[in-house]
């Protein structure tokens, strides 16, 4: 079996994959994440997810390696909300989403010698209004502050959300249904850790 190496510093993604128990060591995979002029919001993640497999699998000198990565952006009118570089950033990002409905976009990418396959999910995150207040105590938690779209809805701004139509996993960083479905395509399967365990 191929082990699995996963090209993501996202602590979100780790739990996740360990959630399906799928056993992985990490990568640091710096890549530069700016879009490209024009570029569309799918073509950019996707770019992303295997800009990051690609980097990852640059690093292993082992024949039988399979690196995983991912990359997530929110999409307001087909603008990409990046992370925020600050708190009037945070704050304006979290104003654009105030009330209404934006998509989030998650594409994963597994490489390994021969071949690299991507899925990319694409979910609908509706928020209710957010108050100018609630927002600056959202900034001040510190939690939006390396996350796309300046929210985490695992987290804190979980109150905000008022419907969710796709993934919610791919939401907070990886759509675990397409994920093991990726992985078993390069012999890697789920729920490894049940694997002996007759308890």
């Amino acid at each position: 079996m191929p082990q699995l190496h996963l090209a993501s510093g996202s602590p979100r993604r780790r739990e996740l994959l360990t959630q399906i128990g799928v056993p992985f060591t990490v990568l640091s995979a710096q890549i530069d994440e700016t879009p490209l002029p024009n570029e569309p919001a799918v073509a950019y993640v996707e770019r992303l997810a295997r800009g990051k497999a690609e980097a990852g699998l640059a690093q292993l000198s082992d024949d039988g390696a399979c690196v995983m990565g991912a990359d997530t952006a929110v999409v307001l009118d087909g603008r990409i909300l990046g992370k925020p570089v600050d708190e009037a950033d945070a704050l304006a990002m979290l104003a654009a989403l105030s009330g209404r409905e934006h998509e989030v976009l998650t594409a994963i990418a597994v490489i390994d010698r021969q071949r690299c396959e991507t899925r990319t999910v694409s979910s609908l995150v509706r928020f209710r209004s957010i108050a100018t207040h609630e927002a600056k105590a959202y900034w001040a938690s510190g939690e939006p502050r390396d996350k796309a779209g300046s929210y985490a809805i695992q987290g804190l701004a979980a109150i905000f959300v008022e419907g969710l139509q796709g993934s919610y996993s791919a939401v907070v960083g990886l759509p675990l249904c397409e994920t093991a479905e990726l992985l078993g395509r390069f012999g890697i399967p789920c729920w490894q850790c049940l694997e002996g365990d007759k308890s």
